[in-house]
């Protein structure tokens, strides 16, 4: 568990360690290697899982298409309200939910067709041999993988899994979900290709595509989706316009089929086409059917004078009645037919006056042709009306802003004021004609008068029958007229670029990507982990965090001993860990001179804490001394655990207690080793007492008879930081070596240290770094790394290399 002191780095760095966190981050290279190998394999994994994405589009225009039969006498037109209302009209629709419920439908996209590939199953729409005919009024098995194995090129078996009692149903005439029961289990059952499928839970018609390829022996899965849930997901097709604010879109949309969003797309536009031609025909519909009603009133009146004057004539002179009245009747008929013309004025005046006051629905008007009537203002007006009102109740679906709809409101009702002037204006005048009219037929008729009266009835049915003629005669005019207007209009959409998968549009997935991420991470996990690690972790690094400390002099580097054998100098001579022993001598005996000891020289090897090398540096320093012909002994103080008598492989049944407590002489106790001129003396057995022992006169008289028979004596002594066994030995030695381990001694031991010297607890005070490991290095992991450059002063090591390292510890 961490402590607050952990973190004195902070009081004691004035500034952040650069270098020394290189160096930590090039100690862990295996782990960036391990990090980045399992990054990348899971970017590969992701990136061979994932489906391809691709993207499709298709270009259209939009281009006020004027109609060539448009005419001064037609008066049909239609206005669908400009380019710019067009444009943005046009992008709202292809977006909405009613539009794409028409494509939906018509391209039933609700069914999926999939297939299982290695890693996932994928759309195969396009691709599979076969589609399914559905009766929409029959229920389908809704949201449920059915699997279908063709058996044969005739023949294929439909599997369902059933894991309840109960399935979900769908029915896509009304758009409604039910239930049914099942039988819980595997469904199996064969069919052939055509045959008609009749279950509670499918109905359907299988049909082979035309160049299926081969396919037998081959699985499918087929899925009913929900409808509207269907639908949303095609409402988000792009739309995007021209930047420079002209008349084109662009239609795109992503996914994994091409072949489905092609069809998709050009079947939007196709429906937005017959949309906008549709809403451009309507006035003309809506005059053909004013004009139907009307002829269908107009024929039974014609049949009727027809009889009528077929009846009149039988039995009688024809050509003596009518040879006195025919320029009458020519006359009155003219009169009659100026009089209709300008009473259907009035009356489709009146008629509209009624609709406008009445109505919010505008959008099945008849054209003001039909009446005769080629004002421009009313025409262009009345046109205008029709197009706000189809276009509004088209966009009542799939827009809900409110503003819009004012707009529209707002547009009509103005458009609307101006067209009830307009109908008061025109009407004035057009009473005021018929009142002319009227006028001219009176005095025709009191000319006819006085005709005889076989004459008289004769003009009268005569006059009745050739004005039907003329008004029915003159409404198929406008009706063919209408007919031609209709047939001739022409979209104001174009394909510039229909869609068409021509290879490419591949968007996804982002492999480079991934990767980028996986390098990224790879080396940012961690990196993170060694960056927490540096700044927790409280323990020396370096002989830079030394000298940052303490003030105490750092005599010597020992590298890591990564042979069993504590002998290290003895063992290999003429290693780099032994070099690093000897340059702690040169430098002992530097600090013997300066303090002017002559003779018998003691040295005290003492740490922090218990681990961190003291009897490993002891002995291996005695063996420099006497492989150098002086005379040592190592003399094992560490009572309350021993450890000495392990390295030499010695019993520790007699040593510095039996003497302390005057069981033993001093020769009886030393033990000789297979190191010329070292000996050892062992702690023995563990007392009771330790301290009181080491404080004894014994104790000095030891330490100087052995000053008597040796050349030096080194005092391998319990850590400072735990007991103060040590703290009393330190009158007895002309140097104390105090040993930090890299990565296990805590700097926190180093401000301890720093006390109990300026006490004056501890006296000719030097350091040494134990267990030092430059990993950033090439070459010698030990002392300062001089690498390449220590051949032939050093013995070669074989390293291990890393495979043969994992193999090993795989073996243990």
């Amino acid at each position: 568990m961490l402590d607050i002191k952990d973190f004195s780095i902070f009081e004691n760095h004035s500034s952040f360690d650069f270098k020394g966190f290189l160096l930590k981050i090039a100690s862990y290279w295996k782990w960036f290697l391990v990090s980045l190998i399992i990054a990348f394999t899971i970017a590969y994994q992701v990136n061979v899982r994932k489906e391809k994405i691709y993207s499709m589009q298709t270009m259209i225009s939009i281009k006020e298409e004027s109609n060539p039969f448009f005419t001064s006498n037609t008066s049909l037109v239609f206005n669908w309200g400009g380019i710019s209302d067009q444009v943005n009209g046009i992008s709202t629709i292809l977006q909405s939910r009613s539009h794409n419920e028409l494509v939906v439908d018509k391209l039933q996209y609700y069914i999926d067709y999939l297939e299982q590939e290695k890693y996932n199953l994928v759309d195969s729409y396009g691709a599979a041999p076969f589609y399914v005919s559905i009766d929409k009024t029959k229920p389908q098995l809704a949201n449920t993988l059915i699997s279908i194995k063709f058996l044969s090129e005739n023949e294929y078996q439909i599997q369902i899994p059933f894991e309840a009692n109960s399935v979900s149903l769908i029915t896509y005439s009304v758009n409604a979900y039910s239930n049914t029961s099942v039988q819980p289990g595997m469904f199996v059952k064969k069919y052939r290709v055509g045959e008609q499928v009749t279950l509670p839970f499918l109905n359907w018609k299988l049909q082979i595509n035309d160049n299926p390829g081969f396919y037998k022996g081959k699985e499918y899965f087929v899925r009913f989706n929900d409808f509207d849930g269907t639908v949303s997901r095609y409402r988000g097709i792009s739309v995007d316009g021209d930047k420079g604010g002209g008349s084109l879109l662009t239609l795109s949309m992503s996914g994994t089929n091409k072949a489905r969003m092609v069809e998709y797309l050009n079947a939007t536009v196709r429906m937005l086409i017959k949309i906008q031609l549709d809403g451009k025909n309507q006035f003309a519909t809506n005059t053909i059917r004013f004009i139907d009603s009307t002829l269908v009133a107009m024929e039974s009146q014609l049949k009727q004078t027809g009889n009528e004057l077929k009846t009149f004539r039988k039995d009688k002179n024809i050509y003596e009645i009518e040879g006195g009245g025919a320029k009458v009747s020519d006359k009155i008929m003219d009169f009659d037919v100026e009089r209709d013309q300008v009473s259907r004025k009035i009356t489709y005046y009146n008629s509209l006056k009624a609709y406008l006051n009445n109505s919010v629905d505008y959008s099945r008007l008849p054209a003001p042709s039909v009446a005769g009537i080629e004002d421009p203002n009313i025409v262009t007006n009345v046109s205008k009306l029709i197009a706000l009102s189809t276009q509004r109740s088209e966009m009542s679906y799939a827009v809900k802003s409110d503003k819009i709809f004012k707009d529209f409101d707002n547009q009509m009702r103005a458009i609307k004021d101006v067209l009830l002037e307009n109908i008061a204006s025109a009407k004035t005048s057009l009473l005021y004609d018929l009142s002319l009219v009227n006028a001219k037929i009176g005095e025709a008729e009191s000319t006819v008068k006085r005709l005889p009266e076989e004459q008289q009835e004769l003009l009268k049915i005569k006059r009745k029958y050739d004005l039907n003629d003329n008004i029915y005669t003159e409404f198929l005019q406008k009706r063919n007229e209408a007919e031609i207007v209709k047939a001739s209009n022409l979209s104001d959409i174009h394909f510039i670029d229909p869609a068409k998968d021509i290879g490419g549009g591949l968007i996804g997935p982002k492999t480079s990507a991934n990767y980028v991420l996986a390098l990224f991470l790879g080396i940012l996990v961690p990196l993170s982990f060694v960056f927490l690690l540096f700044f927790i972790n409280n323990s020396i690094q370096n002989t830079d965090d030394i000298s940052k400390l303490t003030n105490i002099p750092l005599i010597g580097v020992v590298g890591v001993n990564k042979d069993a054998i504590n002998l290290a100098v003895f063992d290999k001579p003429k290693s780099a860990l032994s070099e690093a022993f000897r340059g702690i001598r040169s430098s002992l005996q530097f600090l013997y001179k300066k303090q002017q000891v002559n003779g018998s020289k003691t040295l005290m090897i003492t740490s922090s804490i218990s681990g961190e090398g003291k009897t490993f540096c002891s002995i291996n320093i005695a063996t420099v001394f006497a492989l150098s012909e002086k005379k040592t002994v190592v003399v094992g103080l560490d009572l309350r655990k021993p450890r000495l008598a392990d390295e030499f492989g010695l019993v520790n049944q007699l040593g510095v207690v039996n003497y302390l407590i005057k069981q033993n002489s001093l020769d009886e106790i030393v033990n000789k080793t297979q190191i010329p001129n070292l000996d050892v003396i062992l702690s023995g057995p563990i007392p009771p007492n330790p301290s009181e022992l080491i404080l004894s006169d014994a104790m000095k008289e030891m330490i100087d008879e052995l000053k008597q028979k040796y050349d030096y004596v080194i005092l391998d002594t319990p850590p400072v930081g735990l007991v103060s066994d040590a703290l009393e030995l330190v009158q007895y030695a002309d140097v104390s070596l105090y040993i930090v381990r890299q990565n296990y001694t805590k700097k926190d031991m180093i401000t301890l240290l720093n006390t109990r010297v300026k006490r004056g607890e501890l006296n000719n005070a030097s350091i040494v770094l134990n267990g030092y490991e430059n990993k950033a290095k090439y070459g010698s992991a030990y002392g300062y790394g001089y690498g390449a450059y220590s051949n032939g002063y050093h013995d070669d090591e074989v390293k291990p290399d890393f495979w043969q390292t994992i193999l090993k510890k795989i073996k243990k």
